[in-house]
């Protein structure tokens, strides 16, 4: 049982000052590096924590319904923080909706809520991001909300005022979202998402492997791996990366291709605890391969932000539309191809990733396997679905989320700017059935 805990901001200092980004992004360093913890029970190093960083007194704690029902995870973090729970909420759904983030912080103002926890996935954190921001507005309905910046609208429209309630996520999935200053959030009435700007409101992150080991259903936690490897691939094809990308990048894949490779290996059994914590590790360095010195994301995000909403969870997206969005890359663009090669190169470097690959009759040299074809055996390999009509998403679909999709900031930073819905639905044929 783990009893001393390491306390450290989630990335070292690089050294010297960071290099600036080709890209015109109005807040540079969109990185959250806030601190992590880890080396205690997760419950412990929240209780410690509150008491001894935040002093809060009125904590409102969001968990995964399917975590609290299943396991004693809730009830031992509500034993550890007593009378200090002001409410808890269970359940929220997936892709983070204006009804139920609104909702809430309506319930935090009756509350008198200080200090917001959450226990679970990516959704929790996004939602947890919103309420902050919402209380910190005094927004009340979906026009209010859709009067703070976004992704699209930050610089012409007034900045959001900064949070006054702190949050501390306990993260049992990869998808990183902890670490960066924005979330995204559905609107009920299009089911259009929106990537809402944040300031530094998430102020602790604490990782515990033996809770995600013995509570996180593997295909979920892979699923998430897939959603961290997507940052990475599309933050290294990125026309804006820097040396900053790329060595992040380099970190995350070395750590988290064997560590997910070794997470399916370890199967039921659940007993490779370092396997998950050297893939919580990848994960920070993944999604600051992207937001620390700014390198856009592309098709895969602006896809997989809209099919999202469409009933599909953020890494099983990636997982599809990942290797189809860098094949179309790479077809239509000699500067896409050849940063292609630089992340192709970064995956063969990995020794794990290189038996899989020859053991499924990939060759290195030239003219043999592109970076599609890598990351379609490494998906593979993990048990994930590849097409859409594995996940259940027809083509009576396919316009509403080409139309969508175009509107996602992440299309027009994808290496091909996808700029017409005719784009999006090439891609989406590739990976139909």
């Amino acid at each position: 049982m783990a009893s001393q805990e390491i306390l450290r901001s989630a990335v070292p200092p690089y050294p010297g000052p960071l290099p600036k980004s080709r890209a015109n992004h109005l807040y540079g360093d969109y990185f959250n590096n806030c601190n992590i913890s880890y080396g205690l029970q997760f419950h412990a190093a929240c209780a410690k924590h509150v008491e001894e960083t935040f002093h809060a007194s009125r904590i409102l704690i969001l968990a995964s319904a399917t975590l609290a029902r299943s396991t004693s995870a809730l009830s031992d973090l509500q034993a550890s923080l007593g009378t200090k729970v002001a409410g808890v909420k269970l359940g929220l759904r997936a892709h983070t909706y204006f009804s139920d983030t609104l909702a809430i912080a309506e319930e935090c103002r009756v509350l008198g809520v200080d200090l917001i926890v959450t226990l679970g996935g990516g959704s929790l954190t996004d939602a947890a991001k919103m309420i902050s921001l919402v209380l910190a507005n005094d927004v009340h309905n979906a026009d209010e909300l859709l009067k703070l910046p976004t992704q699209v609208t930050a610089g012409t429209v007034p900045p959001a005022k900064p949070s006054t309630v702190p949050v501390i996520i306990i993260s049992t999935t990869l998808s990183g979202g902890e670490f960066t200053l924005g979330c995204g959030t559905t609107d009920d009435r299009d089911n259009q998402k929106h990537q809402f700007v944040v300031d530094t409101v998430v102020k602790l992150v604490i990782l515990d492997a033996a809770l995600v080991t013995a509570t996180t259903p593997l295909l979920l936690f892979v699923q998430s791996g897939v959603r961290a490897l997507d940052h990475c691939i599309e933050a290294l094809c990125s026309p804006y990366s820097t040396e900053v990308t790329e060595m992040h990048a380099n970190a995350s894949l070395g750590r988290l291709v064997p560590g997910l490779l070794r997470c399916i290996a370890d199967g039921d059994t659940k007993t490779d605890v370092e396997a998950r914590l050297l893939c919580q590790m990848a994960s920070i360095d993944a999604i600051a391969s992207c937001v620390r010195v700014y390198s856009p994301l592309g098709g895969s995000h602006a896809i997989g932000h809209i099919l999202g909403p469409f009933g599909v969870v953020h890494g099983a997206t990636s997982g599809i539309l990942l290797p189809a969005v860098c094949k179309y890359n790479a077809r239509r663009s000699a500067d896409a191809a050849k940063r292609q090669a630089g992340a192709k190169a970064i995956l063969w470097s990995v020794p794990e990733m290189r038996s899989l690959a020859e053991s499924k009759g990939l060759v290195e040299a030239e003219g043999g396997a592109d970076l599609g074809d890598l990351l379609d055996v490494f998906v593979r390999a993990l048990g994930m679905a590849r097409t859409l009509a594995d996940v259940g998403v027809g083509r009576d679909k396919f316009d509403k989320l080409a139309e969508f999709s175009v509107l996602d900031p992440s299309a027009l930073t994808n290496p091909v700017p996808l700029k017409e819905p005719a784009q999006v639905m090439e891609i989406l044929e590739m990976v139909a059935e």
